[in-house]
């Protein structure tokens, strides 16, 4: 039986791991909130480039972010992401569904 990878589930909750991630970081450009999530989940979620960048720029048109252009630390020009106001609103609900879903996940797996 072939197992899925991580990033097969990464589509769901990939809004909330993102706008975690600047909500607690601050701005960050693209490469680095992959490395981030990455990083801190201990290597077993990776984002993807064709996953993320699509996702940034939805939640950018819904004005859960904003951008802008800067230079990183290895002086390469990248578009930089800072969550707004209604992006930590909807981080706070993202973080609810996402309670609610573990918890019933939780619920049935523990059913016996």
């Amino acid at each position: 039986m072939k197992t899925k990878t991580r990033n097969d589930i990464l589509q769901g909750p990939l809004a909330l791991l993102v706008l975690k991630t600047l909500a607690s970081n601050g701005r960050m450009h693209g490469y680095a909130i992959t490395a981030h999530i990455k990083n801190v989940s201990a290597n077993l979620l990776r984002v993807e480039e064709g996953s993320l960048y699509p996702a940034l720029h939805r939640m950018e048109q819904d004005g859960w972010l904003r951008s802008e252009w800067g230079v990183t630390e290895r002086k390469r020009e990248a578009r930089f992401y800072t969550i707004t106001r209604r992006g930590h609103r909807q981080l706070a609900e993202e973080e609810a569904c996402w309670t609610q879903l573990t918890d019933g996940v939780a619920r049935v797996l523990g059913y016996v």
